[in-house]
């Protein structure tokens, strides 16, 4: 049975629009089948793709210590339609964040709780300081550990 993973990528800038497709790319590893993959930004996400999805990876940058406004714009749209249909719904966090990303991170993680949604990783992954390459690494890993946690039905 195939299963519905859903990315929601906040992507201001060419280096976030980066970060995001190296998501994707770890989630459509040819190592990783029976996934499929719905790229959405935050803007775009609605409900729906929330009610359909068996997994959910959210990626954000860090504005002025907290989510940018698109996902929180994604977070109060969906929460009430959601709320008590997607209860353990497994996710990811990426955060790309100039300062430490730790105000994002309880922002995010603090709607989430409310959702009762179920984490992947031990902690969110934060991309801190200046760019660097091995950011596109650390989001592929996120998106591969999220679809071969489907595939293989831990998640």
């Amino acid at each position: 049975m195939n299963k519905n993973l859903l990315i929601v990528g906040h992507v201001p800038s060419p280096n976030t629009e980066i970060l995001r497709d190296a998501v994707v790319k770890g989630a459509t590893s040819p190592d990783v089948s029976g996934i499929r993959v719905v790229v959405r930004s935050p803007f775009e996400a609605n409900a729906e793709d929330v009610l359909k999805a068996d997994g959910i990876i959210l990626g954000t940058t860090e504005n002025l210590g907290y989510m940018s406004g698109a996902l929180k714009d994604f977070f109060d749209r969906i929460y009430y339609p959601c709320l008590e249909k997607k209860q353990g719904l497994p996710y990811g966090i990426y955060i790309r964040a100039g300062h430490d990303g730790t105000g994002t991170k309880r922002a995010v993680e603090t709607i989430i709780t409310g959702l009762r949604w179920t984490p992947v990783q031990e902690d969110a992954l934060i991309c801190r300081g200046d760019y660097k390459s091995e950011f596109e690494n650390q989001c592929e890993e996120l998106g591969m550990l999220m679809a071969a946690g489907l595939e293989a039905g831990i998640f």
